[in-house]
């Protein structure tokens, strides 16, 4: 067993051998004033910087024929983005979208045609430039302090001062003028696209306040057009529902996307009906606006078991047993709900429109 006063001792000698063959020494802690606790162990053999990697040449910077032909192979990719952005403004004024759901089709494929093309050139070309052409040196980049001295600064204004002089931005107006003209002109395109979403009327609020339902309009199949009678509609069951007469407007899919209802049987036991609406449901038949009150998506799925609605975009839940409230998810107003009744034939009927505006809010939603 080692004893303290010769325990310095022989840790210096196993030191000593330590150093020899592992290139590392142990000393006593005094002799390092840095160290507050027992041993310091010092290392002697630190590996050195290696460097960067050395540099392997590209077939393009050995060969200048293979260059030129990626050079080529670069402007040929960025001329395929600039055709590709001609054919989707092409695509968009030669393919118009109207009451056809056919031309709906061909403007969205002929026109995602010519956007890809777009993107893919651009971004194509970009990536085979970086990789065959550009310099592929490695480099360093020293960290400094943000603000550059006041010599750098200095420097910095002059050179500004310089550029403006050799290109006579400041003094050739006229050239100046229509460069900012030029650019203030470049984003009225993608303006003139987007202005071909919005309505063509004064007033879209008005629009958006009101559907094709209204007293008497049979409830039929969605897209059918079928009447639905009250006997067909059995507990646990539910319909796609819209309008009677819808598939004859020549504006159908906005009609559509403002009246689409959900059709559900419950026991009507299970229904908690506010006062003043005692009358909307025909023997736990109930009817619900199908689009989602958080963005406007299609609520289209149904719980049998637990009378929930549910909208398979941002998973809004809705509580058919208490008036279509949110229970979970980002939306924040319930369903509306459409007053439904019986004809003398027994088939359903809408009592009246909707009494407040179906889908997200607006604007100018009061």
């Amino acid at each position: 067993m080692a004893h303290d006063d010769s325990s310095g001792k022989d840790i210096t000698a196993t030191s000593s051998g330590l150093d020899a063959g592992a290139g590392t020494a142990v000393v006593p802690a005094s002799a390092h004033a840095e160290a507050d606790g027992g041993l310091a162990v010092i290392t002697t053999d630190g590996f050195e910087n290696p460097g960067h990697p050395p540099t392997r040449p590209r077939v393009t910077d050995l060969d200048p024929k293979k260059a030129r032909h990626a050079q080529r192979a670069v402007y040929t990719l960025f001329y395929i983005s600039i055709a590709g952005s001609i054919f989707a403004l092409a695509a968009y004024m030669a393919f118009p979208i109207n009451d056809d759901l056919s031309s709906v089709r061909l403007n969205t494929v002929f026109l995602g045609i010519g956007i890809t093309l777009a993107l893919f050139g651009i971004g194509l070309g970009a990536v085979h430039w970086a990789k065959s052409l550009m310099s592929e040196e490695e480099g360093e980049d020293i960290r400094h302090p943000v603000r550059g001295t006041d010599e750098t600064r200095l420097r910095a204004v002059q050179i500004f001062d310089e550029a403006n002089k050799e290109s006579g931005f400041g003094r050739r107006t006229l050239i100046r003028n229509s460069l900012i003209g030029a650019l203030v002109a470049f984003p009225l395109p993608a303006v003139i696209l987007f202005r071909g979403l919005a309505p063509e009327y004064n007033n879209p609020a008005a629009l958006l306040e009101t559907t094709m339902w209204k007293t008497g309009t049979r409830l039929t199949l969605d897209p059918s057009g079928l009447p639905v009678k009250a006997a067909d509609v059995t507990i646990g069951s539910a319909f796609h529902i819209i309008p009677e007469g819808l598939n004859d407007q020549p504006d159908r899919l906005e009609q559509k996307a403002k009246a689409a209802v959900l059709l559900m049987r419950i026991n009507p036991a299970d229904l908690n009906v506010s006062p003043g609406r005692e009358t909307w449901n025909y023997d736990g038949i109930v009817a619900y606006s199908k689009i989602c009150t958080h963005v406007g998506c299609p609520v289209a799925l149904f719980e049998q078991q637990t009378h929930h609605l549910l909208c398979p975009c941002h998973q809004s839940t809705f509580d058919v047993n208490n008036e279509c409230q949110v229970i979970f998810g980002p939306a924040k107003r319930p369903l509306p709900q459409l007053p439904i009744t019986v004809d003398s034939e027994g088939y359903l009927v809408a009592q009246s429109d909707f009494t407040e505006p179906v889908g997200p809010s607006f604007w100018e939603r009061s």
